[in-house]
């Protein structure tokens, strides 16, 4: 594979030798900490880190990837093919961001360098951001008019700014939302169906709908019977799985944007989860060691749930069943993930659509758009997917007034919480993500000590350990799907907060599942992802 290949395959790393050098005034600083381009053989060296940037990158090793870039940029700070590859791994890392740094900077070394625009564009492509994604395959098509893949993401692009509009007109038309108008009744379960009912028997439909009116309602048989179903690659059947999210979708829109989480007993504990990715082997054996949900021993799963791992349905279905036979026993917060553009591009929207149909995603996302943003725990801990607002006068009062039902803005309190990550130096700084923000240790403070809080749990990123205690302690990362896309080696973890509020972490290792890869469903767009 070389950049003189008539038609490259633009998802792949670039093993081309050829360099290209101009001025790297604009390159930022945090990409060039050292210039070594002037030393012996630093052409070589170049492309020795490219290429074993490359290797890491094949084996879904995105950190030591983007090391081994970084470490071939100083010997070679203007290589487009180096900036193009890292903007990759950025890329497979959601550090959006920084993937468009580099894209840019590779466009600015070789505007000619087709790989650079696709980058860019794919970036832009998972900020939602279409119209500057449809320029850059523009480009890709106008520099490679061979390529068959470049021009199959121009088309899918155009594809999503048409159904961007269209469920724009869609919505200003509509008067109810899908989850009181879809038509469950009208769904038969035939005899040949041999999954668990809701009832404990056969379809008995009078007896059915009353189990899903009310929260608390569903039989535990149902849903321990459903996850060993799953288990077995089964799949309980649509109309159940409609009857569930509309009743979800019900519930979550009446429940507060900001949940307060009491322990139900003076010696109970609460388990608190971070990312589990459609990883449903492994949170069927956090389960394994932790016990089931119950009131007497809550759950906190922090978002995530779908995308990338395979068995995403069965790991949301599995967390609303519980939602559904007891609200007390788990408690769901909104990722960055629970949206429609990540599904797009990460396998949800394919793999519901492979197991289900349109319409089941479409409510799934209704009730993504309703889900809590955050929680704060017996009046200490903040927990919540991403991190703090941006705007250091937010409240708790502020977040619980945010307005939800919808998918998240490209900035504001939503945003932030949802996108944003710590730094471990003071202030804030833009996201290497490219939406939400970066904070320090002294605006965690801040947001902490004027809310009368005592530290924040947090997830969205992977973790060596399955953890990670920042900030002096006062901010926790917390990330639950080990050996994460089956691919980067990392332990799980989950938190056990008792009364006394201080966490203890519990680590624990992959467990064998099906063979079905990650982003089994990814398709379209997301193959600029797998």
């Amino acid at each position: 594979m070389t950049a003189t290949d008539e038609t490259p395959s633009m998802t792949e790393t670039d093993d081309s030798e050829d360099e290209v050098f101009v001025s790297h005034d604009d390159i930022p600083p945090d990409h060039l900490i050292i210039d070594r381009s002037q030393e012996p053989h630093a052409a070589e060296l170049a492309v020795k880190h490219k290429d074993q940037g490359n290797l890491y990158l094949q084996q879904g090793r995105f950190v030591p990837a983007v090391d081994e870039y970084s470490s071939g940029l100083e010997y070679a700070p203007q290589h487009a093919v180096l900036l193009s590859n890292r903007a990759l791994a950025y890329i497979k890392l959601e550090n959006y961001g920084l993937a468009l740094q580099d894209a840019d900077h590779a466009i600015a070394s070789d505007p000619t360098y087709a790989k650079a625009y696709y980058r860019r564009a794919s970036a832009n492509f998972a900020l939602h951001h279409f119209k500057l994604a449809r320029k850059d395959f523009k480009t890709v098509v106008k520099l490679k008019p061979k390529d068959k893949d470049g021009k199959a993401k121009l088309a899918a692009v155009e594809k999503a700014i048409r159904e961007e509009a269209f469920a724009k007109a869609i919505e200003a038309e509509q008067t109810a939302p899908l989850s009181v108008t879809f038509p469950v009744d009208a769904i038969e379960v035939p005899a040949t169906y041999n999954g668990p009912h809701p009832n404990g028997g056969s379809f008995q439909p009078d007896q059915e709908a009353a189990l899903f009116e009310a929260p608390g309602q569903l039989p535990q048989e149902f849903v321990l019977a459903a996850m060993e179903y799953f288990k077995q690659q089964q799949l309980i059947h649509k109309r159940y799985v409609a009857r569930l999210l509309m009743a979800c979708a019900t519930y979550y829109a009446k429940e507060p944007t900001l949940m307060r989480i009491r322990l139900p007993s003076a010696d109970a504990r609460l388990t608190v989860c971070g990312d589990t990715h459609g990883q449903y082997y492994d949170v069927l054996n956090i389960f394994e060691l932790n016990g089931m949900p119950s009131k007497e021993n809550p759950y906190l799963f922090n978002g995530d749930f779908v995308d990338r791992g395979s068995f995403s349905v069965e790991v949301i279905l599995t967390l609303l069943l519980w939602k559904m036979h007891d609200p007390a026993c788990i408690y769901l917060t909104r990722g960055n993930h629970e949206t429609k553009n990540m599904n797009k591009i990460y396998g949800f929207e394919g793999e519901v659509k492979a197991k289900y149909d349109d319409k089941i995603f479409q409510l799934f996302l209704e009730v993504f758009s309703w889900l809590p943003l955050a929680a704060v725990i017996e009046d200490q801990v903040f927990v919540t997917h991403g991190g703090i607002p941006v705007d250091e006068t937010v409240m708790l009062e502020d977040i619980s007034n945010t307005k939800r039902g919808m998918e998240p803005p490209e900035s504001g309190i939503m945003s932030d919480l949802l996108w944003s990550d710590p730094q471990p130096f003071p202030g804030k700084s833009p996201s290497k993500r490219g939406v939400g923000f970066a904070f320090g240790p002294d605006v965690a403070q801040a947001f902490l000590q004027r809310n009368h809080l005592k530290f924040i749990i947090r997830s969205h990123e992977v973790k060596e350990e399955g953890y990670l205690v920042e900030h002096d302690g006062k901010t926790i990362t917390v990330f639950s799907a080990p050996n994460y896309c089956d691919s980067m080696g990392n332990k799980g973890a989950f938190i056990h907060l008792d009364a006394s509020m201080e966490p203890r972490f519990t680590k624990f290792e992959a467990v064998p599942h099906p063979n079905v890869k990650p982003m089994a469903y990814a398709a379209g767009m997301g193959g600029l992802f797998a």
